[in-house]
Parts: C-alpha cells; sequence; structure tokens
C-alpha cells in the first residue's frame, strides 16, 4: 500500500492569477478548471451501471510524473491553448478530498473544452493508479 502523505491541495485564486499575468493572457478569452474529488460510489457503478452494494470510504491514488508532464506538453500543442497547469494529490484520500485540478487557459470555449477533455482523459487513462478501498461491511 502507498504510505505517501495526501497533499495540501493549490488555490484556484493563484493560479488564475499567476495566468493572468502571463504574457499569453491577452490571447485567452478562456479559462476551465476541472476538480476531480474522491467519490463513495464505485467506478464499476457510475460507468456501467453495476451495483456491487459496495459503497467507496478511501482511495488509494499514485501517478507517474514523467507521463502527466507528457501530457501536459501535448495539451499545450493543441490549437489556441496557452496555459495547462496540473496538480494531483496521493497517498491514501478519503470521500471528499481533492484528487486532482486542471486549469486550461486558451483563446476560444470550444477549444478550451476540448483540451480539458483531453487533459484530463489521458491523465485518468494513462497517468494514475486508483485503488478504491470499501468497508468490510458493506461488501
Amino acid at each position: 500500500m502507498n504510505h505517501k502523505q495526501k497533499k495540501a491541495p493549490p488555490s484556484m485564486d493563484e493560479w488564475l492569477k499567476e495566468v493572468k499575468k502571463g504574457p499569453e493572457a491577452h490571447e485567452e478569452g478562456m479559462y476551465l478548471v476541472h476538480n476531480g474529488v474522491v467519490r463513495k460510489t464505485p467506478k464499476i457503478k457510475v460507468r456501467q451501471g453495476i451495483d456491487e452494494g459496495r459503497i467507496i470510504n478511501k482511495l488509494e491514488f499514485s501517478y507517474d510524473s514523467e507521463k502527466v508532464l507528457k501530457v501536459i506538453e501535448e495539451t499545450k500543442e493543441l490549437e489556441g491553448i496557452f496555459h495547462v497547469k496540473v496538480w494531483l494529490n496521493e497517498g491514501v484520500l478519503e470521500v471528499g478530498d481533492d484528487i486532482m485540478f486542471v486549469l486550461i487557459g486558451g483563446d476560444i470555449r470550444p477549444r478550451v473544452i476540448d483540451a480539458l477533455q483531453f487533459a484530463v482523459g489521458k491523465i485518468k487513462n494513462e497517468c494514475v493508479t486508483e485503488i478504491e478501498i470499501s468497508d468490510s461491511k458493506h461488501q
């Protein structure tokens, strides 16, 4: 089991202040933030509709930082995208804890939305490991 301590989440106000000071800020018309959190409903129920009667009370979360950096660079290469910031938690997280924040800054709404979908999808599918932990009395 991963024994890393979970991290304090960043301030979205500070992230936005930072990117709005950058030279690309005058090209940007939209910022979009994704905040993933630990939920009590298992993935299999949410994604496939299969109810095993389990309730999640913790999530063991880890990630490959090199793969995450690659996703950030790939996302920055998308047309109209100027800022990509990613923060990922780690360790054993409780329901309600922040898992990740992703901020995308770009020129127009469709490109920013697509870039957020791209980045979050790649991070979730290629960079992270999530192990749902259920209380045995709910299994």
